[in-house]
Formats: C-alpha cells, structure tokens, sequence
C-alpha cells in the first residue's frame, strides 16, 4: 500500500516535513489529517509548500517520482502516498479523528477502507475523465460524469442512513458536528474523499446545485466551511532553503504576507 525507505538519504530535521500543493486533493486530504490529530497541538508538521515546474532538490532526494504529498520523517523514513501519510498522522495525534485501535487495518475499519479505495481506484478515474474530457474524446463529458454519479449516488444513501437531511443541511451545523459518511459520524473517511467530492462538483457548479444529491451537497458545503479547511487553503509562498519552518497548522497567519514574514524571520 504504500512506498518507504528508512534511509537518511536527505538531511533530516527533528520534525516531520510534508513537501504539499495547495490545490491538490492528495496533499489536501494529508494537511487536513495533520490538522485534525493536532487539533491539541500534539502534532507539529512542517509544511513546505512546492510548484510543479521547479520541484525543490530536497523533495526529489526524498522521493524520486515527484509527486506530492511526502512526508519525511525525523528517522529518515519517507512516506509517499496520501493515504499512508492520514493514517500515520491520526494514528500520532490525540484528537476527536484518532483512529480507533491505532490502526486502519483491523476489522472495524474495513468498510472505511473499502470506501475510500473505491474512491481512489474508481471514482478518481471517472473524475479525470470528467475534468478533463477534452483529452478523452471517446466519450463525451456527460458519459463521463455519468459514471462518476455511481459513487455519488453511494454516498448520498450512506448520508440518508445516516442521518435526515434537515440534520446535515442545518445551518447551526459546526465543528466538532461535521456530518459523516459511515454512521453519522465524521471520521477519517470524510477526510479522504472530501477533497475529490469538491473537485467533481466544482466542473460543473451550476449542475451539482441542481442535481439530486441534497445531502451530498450539505456535507460537502460543511467540510468547506469548516475551519479544519480553511485552515489547510491558506495562501503560502513556495519553500525556499532558507526559510523558517511554517507548520501545517498556522492558526495565527491568515494571509499570503504573514507566512513570508514568518518564512524569512531567520534568512540571512
């Protein structure tokens, strides 16, 4: 399930470091898990934020394939894949997102772990297609979304069983009340598939609106706005060497500016 090597092959520092990009929904799901076990400040994460088009050395000696997220531990092991990282992060931190038993692979868990693989090998190949369906004209856009609905559809009735649609749409709904896919509850699934939920029914705003997913969308705009997301969609300058540590959680900076001052209050 995931790719690590316990060799020091980059200079390791005493915390954890996610190499991240904003927008996307892999690194978006591992900030917000960052986020949620830290919700004590148990769990401090560097964040060093990276574009596409000029990949820092450090990332690249951690992780060849150049992707992100990856995480890089203090012991010098590397974790390449968003799911390995949530679960390592919820399995550190102390908050209401700790994963019970300390670990994802025992039974009560399955059903998580089904769903989010179903996600991630089914529904993010339709989402792709979907997206991006000028690069795959053997099918028009809506065929496509069309295939992508089957999962929405699975987690709409997962939401209805869960709990009523007046429940999930209140407005009063905050956090630590985050509606949830499995049982009602918030858990690290939601985590998981959130981000690519957000990014279907962003290619079409006006269609999702109006589709018959009610409750899908009332939990959709309640991971949106809640401060857990906010929190991981802040604007941040890419890293640079000689930057100061900016964590995954910055509660105190809001814009752009701040995370500079912060990053260069130790360059030379």
């Amino acid at each position: 399930m995931s790719t690590k090597s316990a060799v020091p092959i980059v200079e390791i520092e005493p915390f954890p470091v996610l190499y991240s990009y904003r927008r996307c929904p892999y690194a978006m799901r591992a900030r917000m898990s960052i986020v949620a076990a830290g919700e004590q400040r148990a769990l401090k994460v560097e964040q060093r934020e990276i574009v596409f088009w000029d990949k820092p050395a450090d990332m690249l000696a951690a992780s060849p394939k150049g992707t992100v997220p990856v995480l890089v531990l203090p012991s010098g092991e590397v974790i390449e894949e968003s799911l390995d990282i949530m679960l390592w992060a919820l399995t550190q931190g102390k908050g209401a997102y700790q994963i019970a038993g300390g670990d994802a692979r025992l039974p009560e868990h399955a059903e998580a772990m089904q769903l989010i693989r179903q996600c991630d090998d089914e529904f993010k190949v339709h989402l792709d297609h979907y997206k991006y369906a000028d690069r795959f004209p053997e099918a028009s856009q809506t065929v496509y979304r069309t295939q992508g609905e089957e999962f929405l559809e699975q987690l709409e009735a997962l939401l209805v069983k869960g709990q009523s649609v007046e429940m999930i749409a209140s407005d009063s709904i905050k956090q630590p009340g985050l509606p949830g896919l499995l049982h009602g509850q918030s858990s690290f699934v939601d985590l998981a598939i959130f981000p690519f939920v957000r990014q279907f029914a962003h290619v079409d705003k006006t269609w999702f609106a109006a589709a018959h997913y009610p409750c899908l969308r009332a939990w959709l705009a309640a991971y949106m706005d809640s401060d857990m997301f906010k929190s991981v969609m802040k604007n941040r300058p890419v890293w640079e060497s000689n930057h100061a540590p900016l964590w995954v959680d910055e509660p105190e900076l809001q814009t752009k500016d701040q995370f500079r001052v912060k990053a260069l209050s130790n360059a030379e």
